[in-house]
């Protein structure tokens, strides 16, 4: 197995409710999920490939529960990529290398029997955790805008996190409230406006996700 790890920063939109139910082992909130998740990494490496500075995303669609299977998915990755970091972080994205069920990579892939054509395209993740707000560019093909999720009374922001010892993911995340538009890839996302996103920090490697001592 070759030797994996990456730390840095994710923002996910998906079409649940704001805090999404899947964290929670329960169902998604209209029965179906379908999420961009996209990555920067501050450093990590696969094998002797370094990865410090790359950024990586991916589209995914399933008709039911992610558990159910029958998904289908679509990276894109930092057009700056070398072939090798490229075929690096398809590797990690499509969980080789990794114990089963032990990354999100893992799962999604493993769930996800349609496997549509890797793009290439300029990347870009910036949150301000001050504010709660930020934003994902992958290239010409989707962005995700996140922002805190308004109290149900006020509209004030509405600032939520939430910890999972024991997740694929990871082990903490700000919750936040996100949209995603999609166009000119194989998914398309049709339910991600004002719906669940998060952001968290990524310590992952094909063990899982690295707690702190």
């Amino acid at each position: 197995m070759t030797d994996w790890a990456i730390h840095g920063q994710e923002i996910g939109n998906c079409n649940c409710n704001p805090g999404c139910p899947c964290q929670f082992s329960q169902l998604p909130t209209d029965g179906t999920c379908e999420a961009l998740l996209t990555y920067r990494i501050d450093k990590g490496h696969y094998g002797n490939v370094q990865l410090d500075g790359l950024f990586a995303a991916v589209i995914y669609k399933w008709p039911g529960p992610v558990h159910e299977g029958g998904g289908q998915m679509q990276m894109i990755i930092d057009e700056r990529a070398t072939a090798e970091q490229r075929a690096a972080l398809e590797a990690i994205m499509t969980g080789e290398d990794t114990d089963e069920f032990a990354t999100m990579f893992s799962v999604f892939s493993l769930m996800s029997p349609t496997k549509h054509e890797t793009l290439s395209a300029a990347i870009s993740l910036d949150y301000d955790a001050e504010s709660g707000t930020g934003q994902a560019q992958v290239g010409g093909y989707a962005e995700t805008k996140v922002q805190p999720i308004p109290n149900i009374v006020s509209g004030d922001p509405h600032f939520v996190s939430i910890a999972l010892p024991k997740g694929f993911e990871f082990s903490e995340a700000t919750m936040a409230c996100g949209s995603t538009q999609t166009r000119n890839a194989a998914i398309s996302l049709e339910k991600n406006s004002g719906t669940h996103a998060h952001i968290a920090e990524l310590h992952l490697t094909g063990k899982g996700v690295e707690r702190a001592a």
